[in-house]
């Protein structure tokens, strides 16, 4: 006989089915690996030149390089949050009746299908043996429940029940999971802002689209340093931040560094870069070699600016940390053209921390540097993620289900009493062995009793 599904159940089946979920989850796995091998984001030009244009064009419309944003992979999760979902409903009420109605009578079918099963000559009669088995199991396991049938009386205990929802406790946190990241991916947003020290702005700008977004407040850069470490490599920057909502500050002079990001209103600002906001301000001195008080040049970058001997200098490059074997000739510098009244120009090299290092050079006038005023800029990533706090959620339910699932187990035990004979049965849905070491050593003591 030959029966036609209605589309409806066929629809179900294929939603319930085992061989989709393995699909679904090869195939999340393998677009993880693509989203891993090609960069996300504007990818950079040194990649595009390892790529052909075809390809470019092929990966940019299937969002290759925003994968975990991409319509496809959206829709691998919402497919395998429906196939947990039906799955969950198909076998959720055979576990729910196992559960609220369980096997109270041991009969002979049964006895053949359990694991662990001991057999005892017992005196006395059965209504006696009955009262010593309930003492027993109520001492060593846990309260029986008591039926009689055909003259015998059958005990079931059980503990551990409801240790077979730990599954569907994991497929709840994975849908919870796969819910936090649709938000986020939905409602959420990572961007970027610059922030010149002193300044502040209301407005980031989307990672991927750079269309501007209102924060809703703004974030101010109340100050910006550096250190080094002795090789002239950034050991710290560090970004003191001001939130400024509806005119008043709300969180003032927060210090932000790498791994430490400030938040509010549920928007996250990691310190990312810096760099210089341009046109520095030069303060140089310069003297005769033969003497005389010094005289103060204040300079920007490229500025040519008149000596009191007449010619003039240039600031033509600068650096803020220069490091050497000889700690003296460490530090900030900069670079120097020194053009005379007559002559070939010429180039100097000045230190902060070793004012005479120009005196070296040989020429009329020897020039000092002693710093520079030049604001900073702060890059700070803006990320917004409404789903974070869902995510969260379902990774504690996940940890809580697979400890329930893998190290708690539903251990059952039937005693079966009849005139002069005890027959002890019981099983468990996992870790059999250990069951059965307690089992034997429960059946030991009863025989000794």
């Amino acid at each position: 006989m030959t029966t036609n599904k209605s589309f409806a159940t066929s629809l179900w089946d294929f939603f319930c089915s085992l061989k989709l979920s393995i699909f679904l989850l090869i195939a999340l796995a393998v677009t993880s690996i693509i989203g891993t091998v090609i960069p996300q984001g504007p990818p950079p030009p040194e990649y595009l030149q390892t790529i052909s244009e075809t390809k470019f064009l092929v990966y940019q419309k299937l969002g290759f390089f925003d994968m975990y944003h991409s319509w496809w992979f959206i829709a691998l999760l919402y497919l395998l949050t429906l196939n947990l979902i039906a799955c969950s409903i198909k076998r959720l009420p055979r576990v729910w009746k196992i559960i609220s109605e369980p096997t109270l009578v041991m009969d002979s079918g049964l006895e053949r299908s359990l694991t662990c099963t001991r057999q005892f000559k017992m005196a006395g009669d059965a209504a006696t043996n009955r009262d010593r088995m309930v003492a027993f199991l109520k001492a060593e396991f846990t309260e029986p429940v008591v039926t009689e049938t055909d003259g015998e009386f059958h005990l079931f205990a059980q503990k551990g029940a409801y240790s077979r929802f730990g599954v569907y406790v994991v497929h709840s946190s994975i849908i919870i999971i796969f819910i936090g990241a649709i938000l986020g991916s939905l409602f959420g947003y990572k961007a970027f802002v610059s922030i010149v020290e002193g300044t502040g702005t209301s407005t980031a700008y989307n990672t991927r689209t750079e269309q501007p977004i209102d924060l809703g407040f703004t974030i101010k850069c109340e100050d910006f340093s550096v250190s080094y470490y002795d090789t002239g490599a950034p050991k710290e920057f560090k970004s003191i931040l001001t939130i400024i909502d509806n005119g008043k500050p709300v969180i003032e002079r927060r210090p932000t560094i790498v791994n430490s990001p400030l938040s509010y209103k549920g928007i996250t600002f990691y310190q990312s870069s810096y760099g210089p906001a341009g046109d520095p301000i030069f303060y140089l001195s310069v003297r005769k070699r033969a003497g005389g008080e010094p005289v103060k040049i204040t300079a920007r970058q490229g500025e040519r600016v008149s000596l009191p001997t007449g010619g003039f200098v240039r600031v033509m490059d600068y650096a803020p940390e220069v490091r050497s074997a000889m700690p003296q000739f460490s530090g900030p510098a900069a670079r120097l053209e020194i053009v005379p009244p007559a002559g070939a120009p010429q180039y100097a090299l000045v230190l902060k921390d070793y004012p005479d290092f120009d005196a070296q050079r040989g020429g009329d006038l020897i020039f000092a540097y002693e710093g520079v005023d030049e604001k900073q800029y702060t890059g700070l990533q803006v990320a917004k993620d409404p789903g974070v706090l869902v995510v969260w959620t379902g990774c504690t339910l996940m940890v809580v289900g697979i400890f329930i699932a893998f190290f708690l187990s539903h251990r059952r035990i039937w005693i079966r009493v009849s005139k002069g004979e005890v027959t002890i049965g019981g099983t468990a849905n996992r870790n059999q062995p250990a069951f059965q070491l307690r089992f034997d050593a429960l059946a030991d003591k009863l025989k000794q009793q």
